[in-house]
């Protein structure tokens, strides 16, 4: 499934916080949005997901506009991975990603063998299985994020919305997690993340956008994006921008002297 975004503005009351936004994604790629805090990223977010409908625009889902559908219908054409998940209650690993098959079985019935092996398909895919039993809050930040993953792959959607995925997981499991994430594009999925890593914008996607002040900056490939000009632009703070390993990796070092040595 292709998501596209036409002509988007919206307002918190009388501020504007999207200004004629324009954005696609196409199955098996994955699109990565950068940009600073408040630049509207996680609003853009909200509208794709139908949460937010009192936008200037058009959002289609595979050629469908988005305007006027019920929660359920949405469910079925896009899922949502927040930056963290923090339960009440301590269920296992299981119970939590069965939790994403519930747009499947009406209101009055319960999840069935179908359900299950959904979950654990998806588990296997992502390299968890081995978890199904823990608790989620017993497990690490990484682990749970790759959880939240598997239970938006069971609602069997075409569409992954990643808010921050990596945010507050340590090097290692946002490696593993984006590294999962990348996986997913290639199978198939169209998936959209936000990151404040324009490194990791670099290494793993396909496209990315850049948003400031509400607007597009840029949009293109990774190598034309995340550029010294570019990063200047974005985050205010001047950048050298280094290529390593015939330009697979870009590497921003911020141009800040403190004291002296």
């Amino acid at each position: 499934m292709s998501i596209t975004v036409s002509n988007l503005s919206f307002n918190y009351g009388e501020r504007p916080v999207l200004d004629n936004v324009n954005v696609k994604a196409e199955p098996g790629q994955l699109l990565s949005i950068i940009g600073p805090n408040g630049v509207g990223k996680s609003t853009l977010f909200h509208c794709m997901l139908g949460l937010l409908n009192s936008y200037k625009g058009q959002i289609k889902i595979n050629g469908k506009d988005i305007k006027g559908l019920g929660v359920k219908d949405m469910a079925k054409l896009i899922a949502y991975v927040p930056q963290s998940h923090y339960p009440s209650f301590n269920f296992s690993v299981f119970d939590m990603v069965l939790m994403g098959t519930t747009v499947q079985v009406s209101a009055y019935s319960t999840p069935g063998k179908e359900q299950t092996k959904l979950v654990e398909s998806a588990l296997e895919r992502l390299g968890i299985a081995h978890l199904k039993h823990r608790g989620y809050t017993k497990i690490s930040g990484g682990e749970r994020q790759l959880i939240i993953i598997a239970r938006a792959l069971v609602q069997q959607t075409g569409v992954l919305i990643l808010d921050e995925p990596t945010a507050n997981l340590d090097f290692g499991n946002q490696i593993l997690v984006l590294t999962q994430i990348k996986y997913l594009a290639k199978d198939g999925y169209t998936i959209v993340q936000a990151t404040h890593n324009p490194e990791h914008a670099f290494m793993f996607s396909d496209r990315v956008l850049a948003i400031h002040e509400g607007k597009v900056l840029a949009d293109g490939t990774p190598s034309n994006i995340v550029t010294e000009e570019l990063m200047h632009k974005l985050y205010s703070v001047d950048i050298d921008v280094q290529s390593l390993y015939k330009d697979k990796v870009r590497v921003c070092i911020p141009k800040i002297v403190i004291g002296d040595k």
